[in-house]
C-alpha cells in the first residue's frame, strides 16, 4: 500500500493505491460521510488479485482528509465528484474504471456526464438515479407522504435510525453499537449480515479517523440538480449497476430505473444484498467487479 495526502481543490485528500496496474485502476467511492475504509479490506484485496490496482480515498470532511465546518466552506455534491478527478490527477491516472457505493453511485453518474473521457467504465452500487428526488424523498417517507415518481421510498425506520448519528455516543462502545445496529438495518430485513465484522470494520473506520464522532456534512452538501438526470441516457460509460434486493434506502425497481437512464448499462440484481457490502457476498461482488471491468477493457481495446 502507499499512501498520499494530496491537495484537491481548498483541501487535503487522504488516499491510498494497492496493487500494480496490470489489468486497469480501479477508483472506489464511498458513500456520504464516509471514509474510505467504509469498503472491506478483502474487496479490494480481492481486486488485487485479479491483477487490478485499487484506489480509495477519505472524502472531504471524513477521515484523515481535510475537515472544516460547512458554513464556512459549503459546496455540492458536484463538487464532490470533482474531488473524485482531482484523486485521479493525484495519481496521474488517465482514465479508471470507477466503483461508487450509495451518494458514491450518484458522484460516479456525475463523472459520467462530466468527465467521460477519464472513465474506463463504472460500477454503481446501491444508488438512486440522478432523476430522483433522494432529499425530498427522505421528507416524505418520514412525514408519511406518497411517492411522487412512481418509485418506492426509503424505509422510515432506517432513516430514524440514520438520524441518531446527531447525538454523540459516550463511549466507543457505545458508538460501536450504535454503528453495528445502523448496518444491521442497512442490510435489510434478511440480509446478509454478520454483527463481529461490521463491528471490527467499523472499529478500524474510527481508528483510521481519529475520532468516533460521525461526520455529517455531506447531508448539507447541495443535490445534483434532478434535470441532470435526462442527460444519462446519452452516456456511453460501460455501466453495471448493482441492485442489493433489500436494500432499504433505494429499494428495488430502483436499480432497473438506473440502468435504464444510463445509455450503456446492464443490471445485476443481488437477492441478499440490501445497503451495505456484508463479507459472505465479497467474493460473488469481486467476481462481477472484475469481470465488468474486461468486459470494458476488451471493449475499448484495453486503450
Amino acid at each position: 500500500m502507499e499512501e498520499r495526502c494530496v491537495p484537491v481543490h481548498d483541501r487535503t485528500l487522504w488516499s491510498a493505491a494497492y496493487g500494480e496496474d496490470k489489468a486497469g485502476t480501479v477508483l472506489l467511492i464511498a458513500g456520504a460521510n464516509a471514509s474510505g475504509y467504509m469498503w472491506p479490506d478483502a474487496f479490494v484485496d480481492g481486486l488485487v488479485e485479479r491483477g487490478l490496482r485499487v484506489i480509495r480515498y477519505d472524502h472531504r470532511d471524513t477521515g484523515r482528509s481535510t475537515c472544516q465546518a460547512f458554513e464556512a466552506s459549503p459546496y455540492t455534491l458536484e463538487d464532490l465528484a470533482s474531488d473524485a478527478i482531482g484523486i485521479l490527477d493525484a495519481w496521474a491516472v488517465e482514465r479508471a474504471h470507477v466503483v461508487g457505493l450509495s451518494v458514491g453511485a450518484t458522484l460516479g453518474q456525475v463523472m459520467a456526464l462530466d468527465h467521460p473521457d477519464r472513465l474506463h467504465s463504472l460500477v454503481l452500487m446501491c444508488g438512486a438515479a440522478l432523476d430522483v428526488d433522494f432529499v425530498g424523498n427522505i421528507v416524505r417517507a418520514l412525514s408519511g407522504e406518497q411517492a411522487q415518481d412512481g418509485l418506492p421510498l426509503p424505509d422510515k425506520a432506517v432513516l430514524e435510525a440514520l438520524a441518531d448519528r446527531a447525538t454523540p455516543s459516550a463511549s466507543l462502545e457505545e458508538e460501536l453499537d450504535r454503528r453495528v445496529k445502523e448496518w444491521r438495518l442497512l442490510a435489510g430485513e434478511g440480509g446478509a449480515f454478520d454483527a463481529a465484522d461490521f463491528r471490527s470494520r467499523e472499529a478500524r473506520c474510527i481508528a483510521h479517523a481519529g475520532t468516533w464522532v460521525q461526520p455529517g456534512n455531506h447531508a448539507m452538501a447541495t443535490p445534483v440538480p434532478l434535470a441532470r438526470g435526462e442527460a444519462l441516457r446519452l452516456t456511453r460509460v460501460p455501466t453495471l449497476v448493482i441492485q442489493g434486493m433489500l436494500d432499504p434506502l433505494n429499494p428495488p425497481p430502483h436499480g432497473r430505473h438506473l440502468a435504464e437512464r444510463m445509455g450503456n448499462a446492464r443490471l445485476l440484481e443481488v437477492a441478499e444484498m440490501g445497503h451495505c457490502l456484508p463479507a459472505v457476498l465479497l467474493p460473488r461482488l469481486v467476481e462481477e467487479v472484475a469481470a465488468h471491468v474486461a468486459r470494458s477493457q476488451d471493449q475499448d481495446g484495453g486503450a
